[in-house]
């Protein structure tokens, strides 16, 4: 008899010994379901051994081993591991997360999508049948007199798809027609673009490397950095390996999508993100573990599609916040991705206009290297100029000074597009009572809630939470209750008002959450059936729109006086990546900016256009004040019904952390910023070290106190490398 060693999703850091009559270590990567508890779940097999530690009558059998899928490799078990180890989660946590929904389950796997037709050939019996089947029975001799005429695919056959089916299954079972082998196209590449000098000192410096480096593709915005990527994927096809590209955010899927389709016909390409289907998502996860995909696209879980031929890692717009998860397993995609290209010996790219300071210093340093690409692609294209609209002295009306204003109707009498960028959906911020001062707070947030007039509610951008608008003031009953501040709704309303003639396209979450509207709004704008784009940062990367020419700037203060130390650098990007929207192609463009405050360092350096200067100042900044990357931090974060019960908890963890001579600093206890969210208070304890080994020595033994620790009514979790706080 065997022992499974399994790991399963519960909140404890160890595996689970389970008996099985017929395990071998063949079984190790299998899919098992085990009682836990009351119920029957599914784990994964992490070891079989021929005793365990504990005694066999406590020991519960394993109902039965999952064989209707391959199992998982080594590697990807390995990458899982540590992923564990390194963001102090349980193992069984982290396999849960990484696996497609479906394979989480005991559900039937989904069967394998044939993109590879069947081809048919006539036997010499069937050429004997064919001279002998009377006249009567013509949709049998006109199927038989097309593959006299040699071997066909099943579309060039003539009747419908049922009756051609069934036929073909009938003729194979009489020996009249045999399947022929079925061969994959090997995948092409369209080279749809001369490259410029730089673009191809990037691609040969890239395709000559042939084990691990980390390259930062380093380009100013329309310069290319996707045709640089494509260059090098096509040779990674052409070797026999595959390809794996992450994007931050869904909205970027479709065009990339597009795109690599294209420019790579006969390749298998894989989609990967959390709005698929279930049985689709899983279905590509298996074919990319069987070798069958060519390129996976996808967001940040799909650093875990597993790729036994991986040749090639991509990760495009790197510095995006959102390759970083925020709940449960708290991991970034790219530097798990880093990770996982060192441990297989594959190059890794990592593309932006606008990279991650982390990611700027390490090849300041010469950790990484550094691709520049310092000109636009298209001919003749240059970066827009950057103008700042003073609202001190051009003081906005609805939202939109007069200089802004005059510049959309310029573009509208020459047919050209309009982006207008505020990152805020909804109608108005909040809603306030001016007799009083009752403000739309969220009664489980430390937030205010949004109104969204079209929908006339109040929503809760955080917890969900809705409630009708409110007729009068709950606390005084004044019925003139005014909205406070401006969201893309109300800016959309604003700009139907002032140019009525135009058609006036609103993308943000509330427009475009589907994906089948995401990619229609898209086919709009490119086919300019959009003249003004109202949009939040949706819009602000990855998009091409040749007749986009003007791109403004409504309400750009608002990420100036954030408490994060992270915000200067990605307001910084956010604004520089809005910016490059405009004058893309032959057409000339230009960013308006509408600032109180044009003489902030941050302004004036998107005027120039100069990253490399600003990121000087902020890594001078965080190497001043002691912030990543000159060090490196975790935090524990503590949820409970009051802020006070958070903190307590966090100051008897702090109790219980190993002792250290001072490579360690702890920081007392402080709410967040966000303090509250869906009815619970949220507290941190921040840790820093200047050696990444010593706080993972620290975090590891400070985890497992916590573990073994009984702490009632809160929910606690470690969060390594941080970015909000």
């Amino acid at each position: 008899m065997g022992f499974l060693r399994v790991a399963i999703d519960v909140p404890l850091p160890r595996l689970f010994d389970y008996r099985c009559e017929a395990a071998s270590r063949e079984d190790i990567g299998l899919r098992v379901v085990v009682p836990f508890g009351k119920k029957k779940i599914v784990g994964v097999i992490i070891d079989v051994v021929p005793s365990s530690d504990l005694p066999q009558e406590k020991l519960r059998a394993a109902e039965r081993v999952l064989r209707d899928m391959p199992r998982l490799s080594r590697e990807w078990l390995a990458l899982a591991q540590f992923c564990s180890a390194y963001y102090q989660r349980p193992l069984g946590e982290v396999i849960h997360a990484a696996l497609p929904p479906r394979l989480r389950s005991a559900k039937p796997v989904p069967a394998p999508v044939q993109e590879v037709e069947c081809v048919f050939a006539l036997t010499e019996a069937g050429d004997t049948a064919r001279a002998t089947l009377p006249a009567r029975n013509r949709t049998r001799r006109a199927l038989l007199e097309r593959l006299a005429a040699g071997p066909a695919a099943e579309s060039e056959l003539a009747p419908p798809a049922a009756q051609r089916r069934r036929l073909i299954r009938e003729f194979i079972a009489s020996g009249w027609v045999r399947e022929l082998p079925r061969m994959r196209q090997k995948p092409g590449f369209v080279a749809a673009h001369n490259l410029t000098g730089e673009q191809k000192r990037a691609v040969a410096a890239i395709r000559q490397c042939a084990n691990f480096r980390v390259f930062l593709l380093h380009g100013i915005t329309g310069s290319g950095k996707t045709e640089v990527y494509l260059h090098v994927i096509a040779a990674t096809l052409g070797a026999g390996r595959q390809a794996l590209v992450m994007v931050p955010e869904i909205a970027l899927t479709p065009a990339l999508e597009a795109a690599v389709r294209s420019r790579f016909p006969g390749a298998r390409v894989i989609l990967q993100h959390s709005a698929m289907p279930g049985a689709e998502r899983a279905r590509g996860f298996l074919d990319a573990q069987s070798g069958d995909a060519d390129i996976v696209l996808g967001t940040r879980l799909a650093v875990f599609v597993p790729l036994p031929r991986l040749g090639l890692l991509v990760i495009d717009e790197e510095q995006d916040p959102s390759f970083k998860q925020q709940e449960g397993l708290r991991y970034s995609a790219r530097d798990v991705g880093i990770m996982r290209a060192r441990e297989c010996g594959v190059p890794v790219v990592l593309s932006s206009a606008t990279p991650s300071l982390e990611t700027w210093h390490h090849a300041a340093i010469d950790r990484y290297t550094l691709l520049p690409l310092s000109r636009r692609a298209p001919h003749g294209a240059e970066l827009p100029p950057v103008r700042l609209i003073d609202a001190n002295v051009h003081a906005p009306r609805d939202g939109i000074a007069e200089p802004l204003q005059q510049a959309i109707a310029e573009r509208l009498a020459r047919g050209e597009q309009t982006l207008l960028f505020l990152n805020r959906r909804g109608y108005a911020p909040v809603l306030a009572c001016a007799q009083c001062g009752w403000v739309s707070g969220c009664p489980r947030c430390s937030t205010r809630l949004v109104v969204h007039l079209k929908d006339r509610q109040l929503r809760c951008h955080h917890c969900g939470h809705a409630a009708p608008i409110a007729r009068s003031c709950p606390d005084c009953g004044n019925l003139d209750l005014a909205p406070i501040g401006r969201g893309t709704q109300r800016l959309e309303t604003t700009l139907t008002e002032r140019f009525p003639a135009a058609r006036i396209l609103r993308m943000d979450k509330d427009t475009a959450g589907a994906r089948g509207k995401l990619e229609g709004l898209f086919r709009r704008i490119e086919s300019g059936e959009a003249d003004i784009l109202v949009g939040t940062q949706i819009l602000a990367k990855g998009h091409h729109f040749e007749r986009m020419t003007l791109v403004g700037v409504v309400n750009a203060d608002a990420g100036l006086f954030s408490a994060n130390y992270r915000a200067p650098e990605r307001m910084f990007q956010q604004l520089e990546q809005v910016a490059g929207r405009a004058g893309r192609a032959g057409l000339p463009g230009e960013v308006l900016i509408q600032t109180r405050f044009p003489e902030h360092p941050l302004y004036q350096a998107l005027v120039r256009h100069d990253y490399e200067g600003y990121a000087r100042i902020l890594l001078d900044e965080r190497r001043q004040a002691g912030f990543p990357p000159f060090l490196f931090e975790a935090a524990l974060r503590a949820e409970a019904a009051s802020t006070d019960s958070a903190i307590r908890f966090l100051r008897d963890a702090a109790a219980l952390a190993p002792a250290s001579d001072d490579a360690v600093i702890l920081f007392d206890p402080a709410p967040m910023t966000l303090e509250r969210i869906a009815g619970m208070s949220r507290a941190q304890l921040l840790v820093q070290s200047a050696s990444r080994t010593r706080l993972q020595t620290f975090l590891t033994a400070w985890s497992a106190a916590l573990y073994a620790g009984r702490f009632a009514r809160v929910r606690w979790h470690i969060d390594v490398d941080p970015t909000d706080f």
